[in-house]
């Protein structure tokens, strides 16, 4: 093993450490409005981040992302009913 390989492990072990650093800080604090959001989108699109969803576990409450998840949803079925339609109509 050389001296790059021991820097490179060194470097990984620091980022995983400050990772879990900022986890630990991040416990226990309500999430803000703007991280629920980009939460449920996130996972809505299936690309939330490792980070985010233990975030998220750890600081946000079932009912909110519920309540988010639902209009995000609702919103969703909503758009893709108006394109279709849109489109539909357009057709004849």
């Amino acid at each position: 093993m050389g001296r790059k390989d021991i820097l490179n492990i060194r470097g990984s072990y620091k980022a995983r450490n400050t990772l879990e650093d900022e986890t630990e800080e991040n416990a226990g604090r309500k999430l803000r409005p703007w991280q629920v959001i980009s939460s449920v989108l996130a996972a809505g699109l299936g690309v939330q981040s490792s980070k985010n969803r233990k975030r998220d576990f750890e600081g946000g409450s079932l009912v909110t992302f519920a309540i988010a998840g639902f209009v995000f949803t609702a919103l969703f079925v909503g758009t893709m009913y108006l394109i279709v339609s849109t489109v539909l109509e357009n057709a004849r």
